[in-house]
């Protein structure tokens, strides 16, 4: 009589089709090719202008009157463009103070935003309803462009990094998205853990941020990115040409308004051609968001569906 050897399940590969609900039709081989070539176009929508920025970037001054403008074909790449912009000079202080916005701004915003979502999840605290209404009104009505100038003029922001990160530093559809999934959380995880005589700030630091993990890696992202491409608070309130981000120094040279100082000469004197210039500021303007989202990527439908619908 011989044993039966049962098999060992086969665990489901992770490149693996999720399972089919029993209701959908098998998709045809003309719907699979029609949804392939779809995502095909799309993506070659959106990478060909990427592509014809950085090969710009990198061509010569000659590849690039021979071009005619933007280059599509590279051909003698150099790199002349990225030495002058990183040997020093007004691009180096405006990237230099574009990362130290982010980084302050994006703390900020983020310990703002964390402690009052926290504090509106929890249906015991002081005044929450009232305060989540006059958050919500702020979504509907703002006071203005001129009122807002006005409020950072009188409070001596003017030529000061504050104005670059107070105006703009808490997003209420981030804090709605934060405690929609602080709500989430199971109350007797957080009972427990009060019973053993934590506090509120050791519960939301040891339990509660811990396991949310992916809606804060998501809300911090649209926070870096906002204040690393934002460029009209500076506008507005820096008037000292040393002071501006590298958003604005991006706008003044893809507008031809004033080149760098050194970078001008330059380029007058045909060493360096003004489109791979501001070719090569775009490509260093993209660049930290380019790298940064897709190690963000796999928390964006956790974070923001799960925040969004709970609570």
């Amino acid at each position: 009589m011989t044993a039966v050897i049962d098999e060992p399940a086969r665990t489901p590969s992770r490149w693996a089709a999720p399972p089919r609900p029993v209701w959908e039709e098998k998709p045809s081989r003309a719907g699979l090719a029609g949804k392939g070539l779809v995502l095909l176009l799309a993506c070659l929508a959106i990478l060909f202008p990427l592509w014809i920025v950085v090969v710009t970037s990198l061509s010569s001054r000659k590849t690039i009157d021979e071009a005619g403008g933007l280059v599509m074909i590279p051909k003698d790449i150099t790199f002349v463009a990225y030495q002058e912009l990183l040997s020093g000079g007004q691009v180096t202080r405006a990237a230099l103070v574009s990362i130290g916005i982010t980084l302050v701004g994006t703390l900020f915003s983020m310990a703002v935003s964390v402690l009052c979502a926290y504090g509106l999840s929890r249906s015991g605290s002081l005044g929450h309803r009232w305060i989540l209404m006059v958050l919500l009104a702020t979504m509907f009505f703002s006071a203005g462009l001129i009122p807002t100038y006005l409020l950072v003029q009188s409070l001596g922001l003017m030529d000061s990094y504050l104005a670059l990160i107070l105006p703009s530093a808490i997003s209420v559809f981030n804090i709605l998205v934060l405690r929609g999934f602080f709500m989430g959380i199971s109350p007797e995880l957080i009972d427990s853990a009060r019973i053993d005589g934590a506090g509120d700030l050791r519960i939301l630091w040891r339990i509660v941020l811990p396991l949310s993990r992916a809606v804060v890696a998501v809300i911090t992202l649209f926070y870096a990115v906002g204040y690393w491409s934002a460029w009209f608070n500076a506008s507005l309130y820096l008037n000292d040409q040393d002071m501006l981000p590298l958003q604005n120094v991006m706008i003044q040279l893809v507008q031809k308004q004033e080149a760098p100082v050194g970078l001008g000469q330059a380029i007058k004197t045909g060493e360096l051609s003004g489109l791979a210039v501001q070719m090569a500021v775009m490509v260093m303007a993209l660049l930290p968001v380019a790298v940064l989202s897709p190690f963000v990527q796999r928390h964006f439908k956790k974070g923001m569906l799960t925040g969004a619908v709970k609570g």
